[in-house]
């Protein structure tokens, strides 16, 4: 049972191929896009990951932020004796600015230079005894009407509060661009019930530089928003958003279609609630370390099949080259070629080969020395003893027999008066003598003619006035050199299958004519013609690559021209049955004769 895949018919180097395509191609190819995916899928979860933590980061220092204000509002709230300085109502403002200078402008020297997010610390109150300076506010009724002040609640509320206000060293309190312009902690100060006399806010402003600086967080290369509870856009990175002097709802921003949201699940602290901080990064920005990697994978893969490949090819080149070597010596052998295969030295198994096929060349060429052409030796001498028999028995019949037989015929019929009959007899030993005389195998063209001649009054004296023939030859071409008896078969055509199959006979003309570095030889006849077959049978003699053989007649004339002069000649041949035949042939005209 044969195997379901048998490579023993596959040539070796398509065998190293497959070897190479199965074996590294493949599975570098495999490997490599499983190592892209798994890297891709984890750079991309890194990148998410760094951004998250970029947010969280953001949002940790920002509550850090709020911490310390709110720990500084915290401080100011508890305080027994500030509570007291301010509770108090004094006469001149004298005695306000000693209790000022004892206590109050401490603390405030205390905090501040500590806390380095807190820019201005404030309180407002309507005690209308203190002097309205140096960290105290008055709370008048245009006060009240600011957003900040709205969003403390009621009076009872003492929780502290995250608001956008207006910056206190600009000293602008209307509602215009300073309006938002900063964030504060407000907290109304009646941690003590005794002391709730007058009204006191407690503002403290912090460092916009600080909250610029905890956004323009460096690892995260997006648009951050920070929302309120109610969606609002209380402070942004985006540079096309107005946020500092009126408040944007985040739905209506036109976030790109390509951009990834992220959004902190606590962002700010306890003492906000509802506020969260939401980052935008596009997809360019995630999937450019993703991009990265593939470029890094592809470098590495194509790396990886260019050392391989050329390695793999190296080795196979040094196993089909060689091997192929041998196989063209050995095809050399099968027409008896028996050429060495001349090669370096190798120790592996095709320079052993190689090393036998050698040896195994110059023995059957020593075998052919000794053996082959010493048979070829004897059979000469066979041949040339059998030749020597042959010209033997030849020499028992002489041919010059036969021509003193023809010529005493020739005189006999002239001493009866028979001239006719004479002069065929003269023409056929011509020919006789002609075709048996081959020590030369090109004539010129007027020896050419005459056999010619001879042969027409032979076909004359048979067809008497049924036969009528034309010579045209031009003076030019007398001297030129042609193969022997080349014309001649295609006149004895021209008479007997031609005219001969005539009831009233016919007509043949011939032209011979010199054509620059060309002989023509032309001839017709208004005879029979020959069938379509037989005109294609004689030029298919044109293409036939057959040796000569025994072959006599117009294949003789046109192997021989095939011989001679390869592909030099012309030769066409036009007949229609009924119409008669047209005989053209052109060969090189030569002035040497040349003996063979």
């Amino acid at each position: 049972m044969k195997r379901l895949f048998n490579l023993d018919h596959i040539r070796l180097r398509n065998k190293m191929l497959i070897v190479y395509s199965l074996c590294v191609l493949l599975p570098i190819i495999f490997t490599n896009v499983i190592f892209y995916q798994v890297t891709s899928e984890n750079v991309k979860k890194q990148k998410m990951q760094d951004i998250s933590r970029a947010l969280e980061q953001m949002s940790n220092d920002f509550r850090a932020e709020i911490d310390d204000a709110v720990t500084v509002s915290t401080v100011f709230f508890t305080d027994n004796n500030l509570n007291a300085i301010l509770e108090a109502e004094y006469e001149n403002p004298a005695d306000y600015i000693e209790a000022y200078d004892s206590y109050f402008r401490r603390i405030l020297n205390n905090y501040t230079p500590v806390y380095t997010s807190v820019q201005n610390i404030k309180i407002y109150l309507d005690n209308p005894t203190l002097l309205h300076s140096g960290g105290i506010g008055n709370l008048s009724g245009q006060v009240k009407n600011l957003d900040w002040y709205k969003k403390l609640g009621d009076y009872s509320v003492n929780r502290p509060v995250l608001v956008r206000s207006p910056r206190e060293d600009l000293l602008v309190l209307d509602e215009d661009e300073n309006a938002r312009s900063a964030f504060s902690i407000v907290r109304r100060m009646n941690y003590y019930d005794s002391w709730n006399k007058w009204e006191k806010v407690l503002k403290i402003e912090l460092k916009m530089t600080s909250i610029q600086n905890i956004f323009a967080n460096l690892n995260f290369n997006g648009e951050v928003y920070l929302l309120n509870e109610k969606g609002m856009i209380e402070y942004s990175t985006n540079p096309r958003i107005d946020w500092s002097s009126r408040l944007v709802e985040f739905a209506s921003v036109e976030i790109p279609s390509d951009s990834i949201t992220f959004k902190t699940s606590n962002p700010v602290n306890s003492y906000i609630d509802g506020w969260q901080i939401v980052g935008t990064v596009s997809e360019e920005e995630v999937f450019q370390e993703v991009r990265n990697s593939r470029e890094f994978v592809i470098w590495l893969a194509a790396l990886n099949l260019l050392v391989s490949t050329v390695i793999i090819t190296w080795i196979s080149r040094s196993l089909t080259s060689r091997l192929g070597n041998i196989l063209k010596y050995m095809k050399k052998v099968k027409h008896q070629q028996f050429d060495t295969i001349q090669a370096e030295e190798a120790r592996d198994e095709i320079g052993q080969l190689t090393g036998e096929f050698n040896r195994m060349t110059l023995q059957i060429r020593s075998l052919i020395n000794d053996v082959y052409v010493a048979d070829i030796q004897k059979k000469s001498l066979e041949l040339e003893r059998r030749k020597a028999q042959l010209n033997a028995l030849q020499s028992q019949i002489n041919p010059h027999f036969l021509f003193n037989a023809l010529e005493t015929i020739r005189m006999r019929s002239i001493i009866k008066k028979e001239a006719e009959t004479a002069k065929i007899i003269q023409n056929m030993a011509k020919l006789f003598r002609s075709s048996l005389t081959w020590n030369k195998d090109k004539v010129k063209v007027k020896e050419e003619v005459e056999f010619i001649l001879c042969f027409l009054e032979i076909q004359k004296y048979r067809f008497a006035d049924r036969l009528t023939y034309q010579l045209h030859i031009d003076p030019d071409v007398e001297e030129c050199l042609v193969p022997k008896l080349v014309f001649l078969p295609f006149v004895e055509n021209a008479c007997i299958h031609g005219i001969e199959q005539l009831k009233h006979g016919g007509h043949v003309e011939l032209r011979l004519a010199r054509e620059g570095d060309f002989v023509q030889f032309a001839i017709s006849d208004n005879g029979a013609g020959m069938k379509t077959q037989q005109v294609e049978r004689i030029r298919r003699y044109l293409e036939e690559e057959e040796e000569l053989g025994e072959r006599i007649g117009v294949q003789n004339v046109i192997y021989r021209l095939k011989m001679i002069y390869g592909s030099r000649f012309r030769f066409s041949l036009e007949s229609e049955p009924g119409q008669g035949t047209k005989v053209e042939i052109t060969l090189p005209a030569e002035e040497k004769n040349i003996q063979l």
